[in-house]
């Protein structure tokens, strides 16, 4: 599934957000999870395969340590985001 405008725009965002590519602050990792939590909560998602090549591709992200801990990021509020959703439609019943 290739990646939406909306994706690109937040991954964008997210990029702008972290000031040394190399070693993410805590701080720009929660605002990593929101972003990803805000881009599932709007409806939209994402493969983390493609999450995970667009950060290669993108330029700025020459770290590989980094790439993967917002690809794991990525992955961890996924999955969050999808365990709540069956545990609403579950409660629904």
């Amino acid at each position: 599934m290739p990646l939406t405008n909306n994706v690109i725009i937040k991954l964008n965002e997210i990029t702008t957000v972290v000031e040394d590519k190399n070693k993410l602050k805590e701080e720009e990792i929660e605002i990593i999870k929101s972003i990803f939590k805000e881009i599932l909560d709007k409806g939209e998602r994402y493969d983390v395969d493609d999450i995970e090549s667009w950060f290669e591709n993108e330029g700025s992200w020459q770290n590989k340590n980094s790439r993967i801990r917002v690809i794991n990021l990525s992955h961890y509020i996924q999955d969050k985001h999808e365990q709540t959703a069956r545990l609403k439609i579950i409660q629904d019943k």
